[in-house]
This record gives structure tokens, sequence and C-alpha cells, in this order.
């Protein structure tokens, strides 16, 4: 579907009908950008084409020229995706083909965003085209996000396409077990630990279970990711990224903190502080014990103690909510 560039726009027959035009930054640039002739001339044609708003094979092959030199044009993006419609509208391209092109593309420019915004255009596109294949579409498409996760696990390009993917098609069933692997293999994976959540609630809001389309009740889902998390944090009981999902599960089941105040006595005794583990631990007993008055000593001593030992680079922030507490008093 792509061709190779011409080694000159200007001596190739297929261009010969077009007046280059140049780029107009003014009778006197403060700070002319020194592209490189190559580059200079290739974006002469694609304006010139844009202007007589073609949308023909030849777009294709200029458009892949220029995003090979600099693959964060926008612009060529979106001219490149119209022309895509066009032709695949009037059966003379398969779009199948531009996501290889894509394959190829992310794969050498992994922190482009524009590479997964037309990617998704263009699976928009072949789903609506082949609403029957669409489940070997997604397949693929997680098949190829995992290999993109296997060079970098926590790129948030790919995090983001996999959930709009997720969400679009309904593509709920093995997310859970794909991103507790993940996790099992890093738990600080911070990544994972979002996508995990908006696996299981985003599944629950979507009247069904993340996996094989069970519906599970919010209690069971809960239970099970407070059993999950009790495990991460022993294996890393310094770990934020478990702390948070922690508080992030409590909030969005509406349960009090309090209800892992057990938990975190584990990781945070008060009365043997040599024995602590995890600030995280401490900050979240500080919260439960200033919800309850009586309790307003021991909050007042896990903060005292995060000031002096456990997180001393934020102790102003410490010392500060100790005020609250005892200005409340």
């Amino acid at each position: 579907m792509n061709q190779p560039p011409p080694d000159s726009y200007a001596s190739d027959p297929t261009w010969a009908d077009l007046l280059p035009l140049p780029q107009d930054d003014g009778q006197h640039p403060l700070a002319q950008i020194a592209y490189t002739e190559e580059y200079t001339e290739a974006m002469s044609y694609l304006r010139a084409i844009m202007a007589k708003n073609e949308h023909s094979p030849r777009v294709l092959q200029v458009t892949a020229h220029i995003i090979e030199m600099n693959p964060a044009h926008y612009t060529i993006w979106l001219y490149r995706a119209k022309t895509l419609l066009a032709l695949s509208a009037a059966g003379e391209v398969q779009l199948g083909c531009e996501l290889e092109f894509l394959n190829d593309l992310a794969l050498r420019h992994q922190k482009n965003y524009q590479i997964w915004n037309h990617r998704q255009t263009v699976v928009e596109a072949i789903a609506a085209a082949a609403p029957a294949e669409q489940e070997q579409l997604v397949r693929e498409e997680k098949g190829f996000m995992n290999s993109m996760f296997e060079r970098d696990e926590k790129n948030y390009h790919v995090w983001s396409y996999r959930q709009w993917l997720v969400r679009r098609f309904k593509a709920w069933d093995g997310e859970l077990s794909f991103v507790a692997a993940l996790l099992e293999r890093d738990v600080r994976n911070n990544s994972a630990w979002n996508h995990r959540f908006f696996v299981v609630f985003g599944g629950m809001d979507a009247q069904r279970g993340p996996e094989e389309g069970e519906r599970e009740e919010e209690g069971e889902v809960v239970e099970r990711e407070v059993r999950f998390i009790e495990d991460a944090v022993f294996i890393a009981p310094q770990n934020a990224s478990s702390w948070n999902y922690l508080r992030g599960v409590l909030k969005k089941a509406h349960r009090p903190l309090s209800s892992v105040e057990s938990m975190c006595l584990v990781y945070a005794p008060l009365d043997e502080p040599d024995k602590i583990t995890s600030s995280h631990a401490l900050d979240l007993l500080a919260d439960i014990y200033t919800e309850k008055t009586e309790e307003h000593g021991k909050a007042v001593k896990a903060l005292e103690l995060l000031a002096a030992k456990f997180d001393p680079i934020r102790a102003n922030y410490w010392n500060y909510r100790v005020g609250l507490i005892k200005a409340a008093a």
C-alpha cells in the first residue's frame, strides 16, 4: 500500500502535474527551522496535493515518507487518515495493511502519541466494515500490545489505547488475568495497578464481570481485591501503588478506611516503631484515627513518626496535619 518514496519528487513523472508549494515563513523569519532538503521537498509536494484536496494512493506514499522523517507531525496523520478512509470506501486499499505499517512504526517510536490516535481511527473503520471479524481484530490488537509491553510495561500511550479498545468492544474477558500476570512480574508497576482498577470496576459498571462474562457481586469483588492487595503488600510493604489501589477500592465500594486497620497495624505497629516497615500504612492509620475523636492521640503519633523518621522529606506536611488535629481538638 505504501510505495517507497522517489529519489526526487521533481523528477518523478507521478508528481509531474503538481507545482510544489514551499513553506511560507514570511519575508524575514526570525528563527527559521533548518529542514533537510528531503523533508522540504516532500512537504512542498504534500502542500500542493492538499491544496487540491486530493485523496489518492500517492498521498499515502508522501505521507508515509514524511512520517518516517517526522512521526509526530499530527497534520500529516490527519490527512493520511482522511485519505485512507476515502480510498477504503472506494475499495482501493485494505485497512489491515495500515495496521502493519503502524506496528513497525510503534515498535520504533514507542513514545509517539499520534501513532496510537491514528490506530484508533483505523481500527474503528475496520470494525465498522467487518462487524463479524471484530473478535479476531481485538485479539490481534491485544497481542500486538502485549509485544509492546515486553519492551516497556509502562507505556502510557499503549495503556490508554488498551483501555479504549476494551471499553469500545466490551473486551473485558481475559483482562484480569492479563494484568495479574504483569503485577506478578512487577508488583510496583503502577500502570498495571491503574489498569486493574479500570478492569475490575469498569467490568462491574458494564453489568458484567471481567472474566468469562460472569456477574460478581460488589462485595465479592471488594473482598477479592483486598486479598489481592494483602498479598502484594506482603511482597513489597513500601510500594505506594498497592496502598493507593487499596484506598481507591475502599472509596469505590464506600467502605470506611477503618475496615483495613488490622492490616495496617501489621506493617505499622505504633507501639513498636522499630518494627514499622511501611510509611504508607502509617499514613493510612493516621487517616483512620483522625476520623475518630477518641483516637486522635494515635493519629498524632503516626504523623509524628512519619515526620521524624519514616518520611522526613515531607515533615512540614505531616506536622501541618498534626496542627490541624490539635486545632480541631
